[in-house]
């Protein structure tokens, strides 16, 4: 069974390379939507894929990216350095900002904190099916298991994302050990109200 979890955020950024001049040469700023799809192998003691409630690691990367400045690691230093002195919140990628790579991205921090989540009411196995990152309301970009598998994986790391100080004094301190430290997430022990 699949279950889809919506987050949304503000963010801005500057898309190099890209045939449109505005986007290309103008800093612009998205009402965003990450859209994660997951995937259970059986549904837990309740019933579900995954309770929502569970999901505060995936709202807090996203939210990390809310009102801030994303760019890439290859822009001017001129650039960096304004933007790095100037702001408090802003991210420096190992890749061009477009949404095709946002989805790749927010589907390994999704698979990330996945995989480094203990889950303790009879979930099955879970697995990130998708993530759609939408720019606009009119147009999204997907990334799945293949993409993160040819694209992301053999040229990219989480922890080359560099995040603000001014992010990272928000993120409490067990999403900053199990992100940056790989140290696991453990959920409560649910205890039986009723038995299956």
């Amino acid at each position: 069974m699949i279950i889809r979890k919506k987050f949304r955020y503000e963010g801005s950024h500057v898309v190099r390379n890209c045939a449109s001049r505005r986007c290309s040469h103008s800093i612009h700023g998205h009402s965003a939507v990450v859209e994660i799809m997951f995937y259970a192998s059986e549904l837990d003691n309740a019933g579900m894929v995954m309770d929502f409630g569970l999901m505060g690691a995936l709202r807090q990367i996203v939210d990390s990216f809310d009102h801030a400045h994303d760019m890439w690691d290859k822009e001017s230093p001129k650039i960096l350095d304004f933007f790095t002195k100037e702001n408090e919140r802003w991210v420096i990628l190992p890749f061009n900002p477009t949404a095709e790579m946002l989805a790749l991205m927010f589907f390994a921090y999704a698979k990330h904190i996945i995989e480094h989540t203990e889950f303790n009411n009879g979930e099955g196995t879970i697995e990130i099916r998708a993530v759609r990152y939408h720019e606009t309301e009119t147009g999204y970009a997907e990334a799945d298991p293949n993409d993160f598998e040819h694209i992301w994986q053999p040229r990219y790391a989480l922890n080359d994302i560099r995040f603000s100080e001014g992010i990272r004094a928000e993120w409490p301190q067990p999403f900053e050990e199990m992100l940056l430290q790989n140290k696991k997430i453990i959920n409560p022990h649910i205890p039986l109200q009723i038995e299956r």
